[in-house]
């Protein structure tokens, strides 16, 4: 048996997935677990990372590799640190592991993505349940290592949750400048705090990752600077990372084969002072990244629809760079729309449609949609219902753009408001019980909305990129059968409880309304 790696770091099984290739299937992390077989969803949506003879990951989350980076450029040795696969902990726990730093997103499932599915469909998600999974692993409960847990989740995680699941410390916010200390004293047996608040990190203080990213991950910047009032990070600095800093990032994933997709909370801000945009930087960062040696495909992870409206002819620059529309490549990418109402966008959204003003939003993100649309790009938008102060009103406004966003190849997911950012302290989450008609048919507005392009857009997905036949058709045909219930539940919504979805909901909790389990569809079991 082996002695164990003095400093372990990880994250749980749901972040440790490459998701056959496409990223955004990582959201299946917050379905409730039961609606699809375990069998078929770590098959399908997460199937795990390879796992070195030691017990490592191959690949892992952007922010576990910039943990781990920080704590080698503080001095600690590179045997003394692994990041571990989380289904061999056995092999990388042992007798001398004195620190168990763990990355999560949402470590008790209350995010905005996580709580929608949960609150609509009941039972837990996969997230929160692999995360005390990892907590009570055999080695982690014989050795007993300091727990020490980050990451964008750890705000979840207050005292009485801290004690109850046996943390000895949770790090809030950028953890670079402290972990080092942090982790020297926990190796030391020395006292740490229960609770660490971390700094901002300077652009030329971000460690450069020394192990490829999930997907080929490549931070280029920090931060937002717009101030939503529900959103963590845009409550950050806003700083840019050096092309050549970024390169070296690139060569870490290529060296791995991954090519890279480039992560901002707005890649078309790359480069820009304040909110205006600097199109020579932006243009400079792609033909950089896209002409390095041996890198084929260049993706983007976030992009602003006000950044698209300012500056169609950037997006229609890069799309010509990247190759979009050449063999029906497209590039995806996510954003935010988050009402349709003016006043709610002036309320709690100033900054999210600079230069623009609050009264042209709903014209900024049809516009927006139609260059999008134009040049190849998919967004995957997201829906706030319940923001703080919506009537039925801004419900109807935000149905209403929904609509209007029909004829545009996209995805609109429908959150409900998390009282995270700068409301934790000054509003409520929204539930299900506080769904009004009217936002239960902006919810569902969303979701037909989907159905008409979900079919396209990952058959399009599915046919260029996943070459296991099996896999391609076992998605295939879950995601066919998701499509068939989900039509038939809309269409039941709509004519009869028009669009009461809270009604629907608890008709169904009480089973009047019946819906068929995924693992009873033969077709699937076959494969699986």
């Amino acid at each position: 048996m082996g002695r164990g790696s003095r400093i372990v770091l990880t994250a749980d099984r749901t972040l440790m997935s490459g998701y056959n290739g496409h990223i955004f299937l990582g959201f299946s992390a917050c379905v409730p677990r039961g609606i699809i077989p375990d069998r078929l969803y770590f098959s399908l949506f997460c199937p795990p990372v390879e796992a070195e003879r030691d017990g490592s990951a191959r690949f892992a989350p952007c922010g576990t590799r910039k943990i781990e980076a920080a704590l080698l450029d503080y001095g600690f040795r590179r045997e003394d640190v692994i990041v571990a696969h989380p289904e061999h902990l056995g092999k990388a726990v042992g007798p001398e592991t004195k620190v168990l730093g763990i990355t999560e997103n949402d470590p008790l499932g209350i995010g905005p993505a996580t709580s929608t599915f949960t609150q609509l469909f009941g039972g837990e998600a996969y997230m929160a349940l692999k995360f005390r999974e990892l907590l009570g692993h055999p080695s982690i409960k014989r050795y007993r290592p300091r727990i020490i847990v980050g990451g964008p989740g750890a705000w979840q995680i207050d005292e009485e949750v801290r004690r109850r699941l046996g943390i000895d410390c949770v790090v809030i916010g950028e953890g670079e400048k402290v972990v080092g200390p942090l982790f020297e004293k926990a190796v030391r047996g020395e006292r740490i705090p229960e609770r660490v608040e971390g700094e901002p990190v300077e652009a030329d203080g971000i460690p450069i990752i020394r192990g490829p990213t999930i997907n080929g991950i490549v931070e280029i910047a920090r931060g937002c600077g717009r101030g939503c009032s529900f959103c963590i990070p845009t409550l950050q600095n806003y700083r840019c990372l050096s092309i050549e800093h970024i390169l070296k990032e690139v060569e870490v994933n290529k060296r791995a084969g991954k090519d890279p997709l480039l992560h901002a909370e707005d890649v078309l801000r790359y480069g820009a002072r304040g909110l205006e945009i600097n199109r020579e930087a932006v243009l400079n960062l792609f033909k950089t990244v896209k002409g390095y040696p041996g890198v084929e495909n260049v993706g983007i992870s976030h992009f602003a629809l006000a950044s698209v409206a300012a500056a169609p002819d950037l997006v229609e620059e890069i799309s010509r760079i990247l190759g979009a529309g050449e063999g029906g490549r497209f590039i995806g990418g996510q954003t935010g729309i988050e009402t349709g109402s003016p006043r709610l966008m002036r309320r709690h959204m100033l900054g999210k449609c600079k230069p623009f003003q609050p009264e042209d939003w709903p014209e900024v993100v049809i516009r927006s949609f139609e260059i999008l649309n134009e040049n190849s790009w998919v967004p995957c938008a997201t829906i706030i219902i319940g923001l703080p102060g919506e009537t039925d009103r801004e419900a109807e406004e935000t149905a209403r753009l929904v609509e209007e966003l029909r004829p545009f190849k996209s995805l609109i997911v429908p959150l409900f408001l998390v009282s995270a950012g700068g409301l934790k302290n000054s509003s409520e989450s929204f539930t299900l019980e506080k769904m009004t008609r009217m936002q239960g048919e902006a919810f569902v507005k969303c979701w037909e909305h989907n159905l008409d392009w979900i079919p396209e857009i990952f058959n399009e997905r599915l046919r260029g990129s996943i070459k296991n036949n099996i896999i391609r058709k076992g998605l295939n045909l879950v995601i066919s059968y998701g499509l068939r219930k989900g039509r038939e539940l809309i269409k039941r919504c709509r004519d009869e409880y028009d669009y009461d979805l809270k009604a629907m909901v608890m008709d169904f909790r009480k089973e009047k309304t019946e819906v068929e389990q995924i693992s009873t569809l033969p077709s699937i079991q076959r494969y699986y």
